[in-house]
């Protein structure tokens, strides 16, 4: 042991006795003064009552200070009077001390002692209730509305800037003639859909008189930077802005505001969205067609409505208050259509809008509806077999189906007449007495098909919103039937009144998702009610698209008059037991008909009545091919694609018949040309469309191996048309390349017939009112009867199909912007822009 541990240790025996009874007296004391300070609490409670009191007097003079202040400032201010003008600044004072002294008084608290926690309860002090007020004004009582609205009334405000007081008279006529009227944008059909829910009159006794004020005389910031009130009363703005344009823009009378608004999106102190509260806005604009071209044409007020637009709903304006399309109107004199008659139409439609918002409190169409090729593959492979489903390759490993099929043909049951639907599995549902739905509410294949974006009507038929009519509505183009037949696709409704199909193409783009089946054998749906349903469907889904950026207003409001219907959404249209009787109906409305089918049908095609143009589907030249792309479930679907085509020729003088061929590299192109010229022959078609194929990325494509690289670029698409052409020749027929639409990466053959031997042009185009006549005649007719004008110019082979009157927008590609560029610059030099000034308004 070391010397320093033992001296510690003889340190430790001398200290420890006194240190340990030092530690006893420090205990002793601490316990006698807690309990003097217990014994004198009753003393020193008494002698603290003087005191108290000084306390209390010193809060009430602080509280009736304080409060003597405030009702100075309020009254500088001009704010409703604090303390109520009933009670004193003094007595409110008061009042406030003695409540803050009972409640420290009376309040229950908690009290050491002897090292234990004592809880002291009281009876809570009973205040004198101060005098009630009453208010001068009566509360409006809250008038009954539909869900969502949580305001009293509408309020349009109609803004106008104008030099020559042109603008200034626009505005008056229209805030006189506003809600005036009781007509409706939605026409009539052969049968009456419910479009209009509530009554016009009564939705018009909550929108306010519209008010007129001049851009230049009013305080800008009172009215773009916030809101104005109404006291008493709940109300929703409603901008409407009649804008002209001049050229140079610095002598524009728009120019401060469109400044003004540009400095508040960009302020950086302003919060994003300012005007997120008003109710809706809406612009129409005055230009002039003989001033300038396309690209300066009622700039200004595209300018205000796309700085409005972000104000109202963010950056790129995707949730903005826009409540109806910008609206443009051509002063010119020889303008086809007058601005009046533009700004008549743009008022009926902005009336729908206002009243919709006014009855429901919300702006429908806040975003852009799902594009048809905008589909997520969300269909499951458990979902499929939660509906039952059995593919045409797993047919064998159902041994129900087998055990039913050979029990039935043994003992000739009544399964045994039947076509085998493969979208069942079970003998329970082939046994059922009742037929099912297609497709159920609920069901996984409703499920999936209204998340892509379609609507079901009844229980077997379905309508969505096409793209091009999407592109067509921002005028940024239309689809190949426009440059070929004429069909703006604005008016075009893609719909089927069959969503089962009895092939499973590999390049389908909705994704396996729908039923599929070689016999109807579910519950049918009346034709009147699928043909009620789809229009309708149709324009609640075009009323979705009212609020996107770019959407022109005239064909926002043409989209309400159905002129076209592309029977080819989804499935075999003409599975559709009484498809006859559906396209009655479409006539009937003066609405053509454009149908698909995928030649494994012949009974129904045959018995087909007239259709304004009956497509069908070519995939492949040879058996092997077409079971390889379409996958027809049929087990003679050869059998029965030949016998199509022998019925397609034999209709040919009442019908115009149309092949459609979609190329897919690597399975149909390369080897098949001499094939395809032999179906051509055998079914001899009015034209021949050529389309490549549109690659969707879906699990059922990628399984039968079709990927990015089998999407044949425009250059092979004309390089094939080109080799048909010739190997259609070779035979004696007369094919000629009519029209093209590069776009859609898609070509027109036609027969000699639809050519003008004495001008040389191509007559594609349909006459459609003379199609509906000849159709109410009774008389028999064929497709030479209702040939329509010629082609146009810019359709022709070698042109490219993009219609002029349209803006091309390139979107994709890295190269896009250039692309951009250029197509702006040599749309500039064909149109020959003036770049004197000029002006409207």
């Amino acid at each position: 042991m070391s010397t320093a541990t033992v001296q510690a240790i003889s340190l430790w025996h001398t200290i420890r006795f006194p240190l340990i009874a030092l530690l006893v007296l420090i205990f002793i004391v601490r316990w006698l003064s807690l309990k003097h300070r217990h014994i004198g609490i009753d003393e020193s409670e008494a002698s603290s009552v003087p005191k108290e009191k000084e306390k209390k007097k010193s809060t009430t003079i602080n509280e009736t200070k304080i409060a003597s202040i405030l009702a100075e400032k309020a009254a500088q201010t001009r704010l409703p009077s604090y303390p109520p003008s009933a009670i004193s600044a003094v007595e409110l004072g008061e009042q406030v001390a003695t409540t803050r002294a009972a409640r420290e008084e009376y309040t229950p608290y908690r009290r050491k002692q002897s090292g234990l926690t004592e809880r002291v309860t009281a009876s809570p002090l009973k205040l004198k209730p101060s005098p009630k007020r009453i208010l001068g004004s009566k509360s409006m009582r809250r008038q009954q509305h539909s869900v969502g609205v949580d305001f009293d009334a509408v309020q349009p405000l109609i803004f106008f800037a104008s030099r020559t007081a042109s603008t200034a008279q626009f505005a008056e006529t229209l805030a006189g003639s506003l809600f005036k009227e009781a007509d409706s944008v939605y026409p009539t059909f052969a049968i009456p859909t419910p479009s209009n829910e509530a009554d016009i009159a009564a939705l018009n006794s909550r929108i306010l008189p519209a008010k007129v004020l001049d851009l230049e005389e009013i305080e800008l910031e009172d009215y773009f930077l916030s809101l104005p009130n109404v006291d008493g009363v709940r109300v929703k703005y409603v901008y409407i802005l009649l804008l002209p344009s001049y050229d140079p823009p610095e002598e524009s009378p728009c120019f401060a505001f469109l400044d003004y608004l540009e400095d508040t999106e960009n302020d950086f102190r302003v919060d994003t969205g300012i005007l997120t509260s008003l109710g809706g806005f809406t612009v129409f604009g005055f230009g002039d067609t003989s001033e300038w071209g396309n690209a300066k044409f009622c700039r200004d007020a595209i300018v205000a409505d796309k700085w409005l637009g972000r104000l109202t709903g963010g950056v790129r304006g995707l949730d903005s208050r826009r409540i109806f399309p910008l609206g443009t109107g051509d002063v010119n004199p020889a303008a086809e259509i007058s601005v009046e008659e533009r700004l008549r139409e743009w008022k009926g439609g902005v009336e729908e809008a206002v009243r919709e918002f006014a009855w429901t409190g919300l702006l429908i169409g806040r975003r852009g509806a799902v594009e048809s090729e905008d589909e997520d593959d969300t269909f499951e492979k458990g979902q499929v077999e939660a509906e039952n489903m059995v593919d045409l390759e797993d047919l064998g490993k159902s041994k129900d189906v087998e055990a039913l099929i050979e029990e039935d043909e043994v003992s000739g049951g009544e399964n045994a007449l039947l076509s085998i639907d493969f979208t069942t599995a079970g003998e329970r549902a082939l046994k059922a007495n009742e037929p099912k739905e297609m497709v159920p509410n609920g069901g996984a294949t409703y499920t999936a098909l209204t998340k892509q974006g379609y609507t079901i009507v009844g229980s077997h038929s379905g309508v969505k919103l096409c793209r091009w009519t999407k592109s067509a509505l921002r005028g940024r183009g239309s689809c190949y039937k426009f440059s070929f037949y004429g069909i703006r696709s604005h008016l075009c409704m893609e719909t089927t009144p069959s969503l089962s199909c009895s092939n499973k193409c590999i390049f389908c783009w909705r994704h396996g998702t729908n039923p599929v089946g070689t016999s109807w054998r579910w519950r049918i749906d009346e034709p009147e009610d699928i043909f009620t349903g789809v229009v309708e469907g149709h324009y609640r889904k075009i009323k979705m698209m009212r609020g996107v950026p770019g959407i022109r207003a005239d064909r926002f409001q043409e989209a309400f008059k159905i002129r076209h219907c592309a029977l080819s959404l989804v499935g075999e249209p003409i599975f559709y037991p009484h498809i006859n009787r559906f396209l009655h109906y479409l006539h009937a409305s003066h609405i053509s008909s454009f149908l698909v089918c995928n030649a494994q049908h012949p009974e129904q095609l045959a018995a087909l009545d007239h259709v304004t143009q009956l497509y069908v589907s070519i995939d492949a030249s040879d058996r092997a091919s077409l079971k390889r792309i379409d996958r027809p479930l049929h087990r003679d679907f050869w059998e029965r694609f030949q016998k199509c085509l022998d019925i397609l020729r034999e209709h040919r003088t009442r019908q115009r018949t149309v092949f459609r061929l979609t190329l897919v590299k690597g399975f149909n192109i390369d080897d098949e040309v001499t094939g395809y010229a032999d179906l051509v022959e055998r079914g001899l078609p009015c034209f021949v469309e050529v389309k490549g194929v549109t690659f969707c990325g879906t699990t059922t494509a990628a399984g039968a191996g079709l990927t990015m690289d089998n999407v044949p670029f425009w250059p092979e698409v004309q390089d094939f048309v080109e080799r048909l052409s010739v190997e259609l020749a070779k035979r004696g027929l007369v094919y000629g390349m009519a029209a093209e639409h590069a776009h859609s990466c898609c070509a027109l053959l036609a027969s000699e017939e639809f050519k003008n031997a004495k001008t040389g042009k191509w007559h594609t185009l349909i006459d459609y009112e003379k199609f509906f006549e000849l159709l109410e005649s009774g008389k028999e007719f064929g497709p030479l009867d209702y040939v329509g004008d010629a082609t146009p110019d810019w359709a022709g082979w070698g042109k490219g199909g993009f219609n002029p009157e349209d803006e091309r927008v390139f979107t994709k590609g890295k190269n896009r912007k250039k692309n951009q560029e250029a197509y702006h610059a040599a749309q500039k030099m064909e149109q020959g822009t003036r770049e004197d000034g000029g002006g409207c308004g």
